[in-house]
């Protein structure tokens, strides 16, 4: 009985500092893993050349393993964490940490103010009315209307700089987001100068980066109150192009979006968002290229587990006196060249739009799955539009595609 007691004092003794380590921590394990098994059909690469369908895997919609944590600091204030990394449950996109929504700050009663990689206010303006549908994968629609949704950076890390995208998780930021009045929110961010650090330095008559300091400012007022969500955005991508002679410009980019939301008796939510971009192409030089594009969903939760989600996407013909396209990932398609459809700087048949429609069943809150079609039809003289990682293929080719996606939650 003796040597019990004393085993039992002794593992007492091992345990009350893990036991008190226990419950002063305030970290927290999250995360969400996705996996999406498709089959696409895609789009011939050019006239008398055949691209073979195939079926494809992907791990899309924020799949993710993070840590967060809070401490309270006194008078209302409290430092705080984030360290949200991706999770490719397929074993073949492998990155480190820190990779997704991470930062460190300090909030209270006057808003929250952080520090390093997180979604743009732009982003999460155009989230308000972004409904009906998965932004990326297979079965994703972000690349049409918006350039694609994800990492990229400015501020010459991992991820390119994107031009095109305005639904961007952003590297280096400074950012600001007030308390909540009724419903209303402002957000505002801008991202660090480390480009011109990292880009070669001027050399007389060389092209190329030169000392150029790409930064992405974004901002944004959101309100969400009952049945009703809107977002309106404004954000700038200065110098993203490539520096040349002192009669060049910087090749900003800028845009400004609206977007809104209305779920009715709780069950059936219906979104739209538009977006109105521009940006300076120096070709020829001091050129602008525009481009408007919009969307509109619904998300109709039918009976208990049972759900139909579906999108259409539309992207107008570009516009400007620009003979340069942004492209890349469903970014603006270049005027086609004078003579083809009339005009010295022809802008026609450069837009597209897409469609996509899923069934959703879910098992739990934490648990669902869907089983999906998506489809993209470019215009007679683009190909920058797409299906998730499907490659584009010549203008004009239409592709589409079947997917099971699977969600949880943890």
């Amino acid at each position: 009985m003796r040597k019990k007691v004393v085993a039992l004092a002794v593992a007492g003794v091992f345990a009350a500092p893990a036991v008190v380590l226990a419950q002063s921590s305030t970290v927290q394990i999250y995360g969400r893993i996705t996996y999406e098994y498709g089959y696409a059909n895609q789009p011939d690469p050019a006239p008398g050349f055949e691209s073979p369908s195939t079926d494809y895997a992907d791990t899309p919609g924020g799949s993710a393993i993070g840590f967060r944590g809070e401490e309270k600091l006194g008078g209302g204030l409290s430092a705080w964490f984030q360290c949200e990394s991706s999770a490719d449950v397929r074993g073949m996109d492998q990155t480190g940490l820190c990779t997704r929504n991470s930062a460190v700050g300090f909030k209270g009663g006057w808003g929250n103010l952080h520090f390093g990689r997180w979604d743009t206010p732009f982003k999460r303006a155009l989230n308000m009315g972004s409904v009906g549908a998965e932004e990326t994968g297979i079965l994703g629609m972000s690349f049409l209307p918006w350039g694609g949704s994800g990492g990229a950076d400015a501020t010459s890390s991992n991820d390119s700089a994107q031009r095109q995208r305005w639904k961007r998780r952003e590297a280096g930021l400074t950012y600001y987001e007030s308390p909540k009045f009724s419903g209303f929110q402002v957000l505002a961010a801008f991202s660090s100068g480390n480009g011109a650090a990292d880009n070669a330095p001027f050399t007389a008559g060389a092209a190329g980066n030169q000392n150029q300091k790409p930064r992405v400012i974004s901002l944004a007022g959101t309100y969400s109150a009952g049945p009703l969500a809107v977002g309106l955005g404004y954000e700038q991508h200065q110098d993203f192009g490539i520096y040349g002679p002192v009669s060049s410009t910087s090749s900003d980019d800028s845009a400004w979006s609206v977007s809104a939301s209305w779920t009715f008796a709780g069950k059936i939510e219906v979104g739209a968002t538009y977006l109105d971009a521009e940006y300076e192409t120096n070709t020829p030089v001091g050129a602008k290229l525009k481009k408007k594009t919009a969307t509109i969903g619904v998300d109709w939760s039918i009976a208990g587990p049972h759900g139909v989600e579906a999108m259409y996407a539309w992207a107008d013909d570009s516009s400007g006196n620009s003979t340069a396209g942004i492209g890349g990932n469903g970014g603006s398609a270049a005027p086609v060249q004078a003579g083809v459809c009339g005009g010295a700087l022809p802008s026609c048949s450069t837009g597209g739009d897409a469609f996509s429609i899923a069934y959703r069943y879910r098992f739990s809150k934490r648990t669902r799955i869907k089983l999906g079609y998506v489809s993209v039809s470019p215009d007679a003289n683009t190909n920058t539009y797409r299906i998730g990682n499907v490659p584009a293929g010549a203008p004009g080719q239409d592709s589409d595609a079947f997917a099971f996606h699977i969600q949880h939650n943890f």
